[in-house]
């Protein structure tokens, strides 16, 4: 079966289902149907109707929905931040992961920044214990930079903490060269 996959800039209107795919596809029993679950790292939310509303409204910022066969499927947030594209907020029905639409809603996501902001370099944060995911990541040409950003303890919007030695890793990408 062949798979057709669109691209479209989320709305308002699409903001409980975006809030409940983020936390599908990294928190709770929901997310261990895929690969990229963070339960054994955080419980609690991954983010909130306020946060997703405030990336919608936000200027050179862009909620990317990724629709395949018809259906919504996956997100990304592609913004531009201190002359470098960000990447974040990325997720894909935990039931679906593995089958190449995580890779598409990248690359789009870095086609939006070097084709919108003409940035250079595309940036996201990962939390540095999670080797699965930032080896996806550096497989698409993505590098470790060793910088660090530290992990929002005591601010559940971002979850609640299992463990007490989390941080974020910055990783960057060159988008000159395709």
């Amino acid at each position: 079966m062949t798979m057709t996959i669109e691209f479209r800039v989320a709305t308002h209107a699409d903001i409980p289902w975006l809030v409940d795919l983020v936390t599908r596809a990294y928190r709770g029993d929901a997310s261990r149907k895929g690969w990229t679950t963070e339960a054994d790292l955080l419980d609690g939310q991954r983010i909130d109707a306020e946060r997703v509303e405030a990336l919608i409204d936000a200027p050179q910022s862009v909620v990317v929905i990724a629709r395949v066969n018809g259906n919504d499927i996956a997100c990304a947030h592609v913004a531009l931040e201190d002359g470098a594209g960000y990447f974040g907020m990325f997720s894909v029905e935990p039931e679906t992961q593995g089958g190449g639409i995580g890779k598409a809603v990248l690359a789009e996501a870095e086609r939006i920044a070097h084709s919108r902001w003409q940035a250079e370099v595309m940036r996201m944060t990962v939390i540095d214990v999670r080797d699965t995911l930032i080896a996806f990541y550096e497989r698409r040409g993505y590098v470790r930079t060793g910088r660090y950003a530290p992990f929002p303890y005591g601010d559940e919007r971002c979850g609640i903490p299992k463990r007490d030695d989390l941080r974020f890793e910055v990783l960057e990408k060159d988008l000159r060269h395709g």
